[in-house]
C-alpha cells in the first residue's frame, strides 16, 4: 500500500475559507431585490471582514475593495496572526443582480502563499477560459472562431454544440457575432464573469468557453479557481485611457499587450472558495428558514488537491424550533 508523503507545514486551512464567503454570502443575501446594490455590498463586505478578522492568518489583502472603501481595500493587513497569505475577494461578485434579485450571485475568495498574487491596475481585461479538456487549445491572439473549432475539436463534438458563455454588454457587440458566424451557441448572461469561467471548467453544466471583457478582479479569481480545476485562462489587460496606460506601467507591466495567463495570475499554490448568494447553475444562493440559513458553498485547494461542494445550515440561535433538514 502506497503511504502518504510526509508534509511538515502547518495543516491547510482551506476550509476555513469557507466560513468568510458563507458569511458574506449570509449577509448579502438578505438584501436580495431591494434595489439598493450598495447596501448590499457593504453588508457582504462586512460579513466577509469579520470572519477573516477571527481567521489565524495573517492576510494581505491584494484584490479587495476599491481605493476608498471603508472596508477590505487592497493593502488591508487581517487576521489574528499565523501563515501569510496574499488575499483576493469579492463579497458580492454581482451585487446588480442581487439589487434586482437575479440570478449567478457568488461570494468569492482566492488565497495564496504571500507574495505569491499580482497586483494588477483596476482596469478591464480581456479574457478568455476554459476547462481541462481544451487545456493548451487555446489562443486569446488567434481569431475566436479558430478557438472555438479546437474547442469542438477537443470535446469530439460538432461547432454548433459547443456553448460560448458571454456578458450582456454592448461592448461585447462584435465578439457575440463572431462567436455566431462561427457556429457556436452562445449564453449570455447579466453578470457572473468568475462563475462563467468555473462553469467551463466543470462538467454536467453544458458550458465550454467563457470569454470577454471583465475586471482585473475577476480575471484574477477565475485564474485561482481554474488552476484548482485544471482548466486554462488567458487574460490582457484592455485600457480605455491613457491613464490606464500610465496606471499598468506603475504596477510594473511593461507591455500593456502581454497576454497573462493562470501561471502569471495564480502561480502558486491556491485555495479558493465561493458560496451562492443567489440562486444559480453552479451554486444554489442562500435560503432563510425559520431560524436558520442553508448555504451552498465550493471549495477548492491545490494543496489538499479536492474540490468540494459543501452544503451548510447555520442556526442563528442556540434554542432551535426546527429540525435538521436533508434537503
Amino acid at each position: 500500500m502506497t503511504q502518504p508523503t510526509d508534509d511538515t507545514r502547518a495543516p491547510c486551512q482551506c476550509e476555513s475559507f469557507a466560513r468568510v464567503t458563507e458569511r458574506a454570502a449570509l449577509a448579502g443575501a438578505r438584501w436580495l431585490g431591494r434595489a439598493d446594490m450598495q447596501a448590499a455590498e457593504d453588508a457582504a463586505f462586512s460579513g466577509a471582514r469579520l470572519a477573516l478578522e477571527r481567521m489565524p492568518i495573517s492576510g494581505h489583502v491584494v484584490i479587495g475593495g476599491h481605493e476608498d472603501a471603508e472596508q477590505l481595500a487592497a493593502g488591508t493587513s487581517i487576521g489574528l496572526g499565523g501563515e501569510e497569505y496574499d488575499l483576493a475577494l469579492d463579497p458580492l461578485e454581482g451585487r446588480s443582480v442581487v439589487a434586482r434579485g437575479g440570478t449567478n450571485a457568488i461570494s468569492m475568495i482566492a488565497a495564496a502563499p504571500r507574495g505569491s498574487m499580482p497586483s494588477l491596475p483596476d482596469m478591464y481585461m480581456r479574457k478568455m477560459a476554459v476547462g481541462p479538456r481544451a487545456l493548451g487549445k487555446i489562443s486569446l491572439s488567434s481569431p475566436v472562431g479558430d478557438n472555438i473549432r479546437a474547442i469542438a475539436e477537443a470535446f469530439d463534438r460538432m461547432v454548433n454544440d459547443v456553448t460560448a458563455i458571454v456578458l450582456d454588454r454592448p461592448r461585447h457587440h462584435d465578439l457575440i457575432e463572431e462567436i455566431r458566424a462561427s457556429g457556436a451557441r452562445i449564453k449570455l448572461i447579466q453578470d457572473g464573469d468568475v462563475t462563467a469561467s468555473i462553469s467551463a471548467a466543470v462538467r454536467g453544466t453544458n458550458d465550454h468557453l467563457a470569454i470577454g471583457i471583465g475586471g482585473t478582479r475577476q480575471a484574477v479569481l477565475a485564474a485561482a479557481a481554474l488552476r484548482c480545476l485544471g482548466g486554462e485562462l488567458q487574460a490582457q489587460l484592455w485600457p480605455t485611457r491613457r491613464a490606464e496606460i500610465a496606471e499598468a506601467l506603475e504596477h510594473g507591466i511593461e507591455d500593456v499587450d502581454q497576454i497573462f495567463t493562470i501561471d502569471d495570475l495564480a502561480p502558486q499554490e491556491v485555495i479558493v472558495a465561493a458560496t451562492g448568494v443567489s440562486n444559480g447553475d453552479l451554486l444554489r444562493g442562500v435560503r432563510f428558514l425559520a431560524d436558520s440559513a442553508r448555504t451552498h458553498s465550493l471549495v477548492m485547494c491545490t494543496r489538499c488537491n479536492w474540490v468540494r461542494f459543501v452544503d451548510g445550515i447555520h442556526f442563528f440561535a442556540r434554542d432551535r424550533r426546527e429540525e435538521v433538514r436533508l434537503n
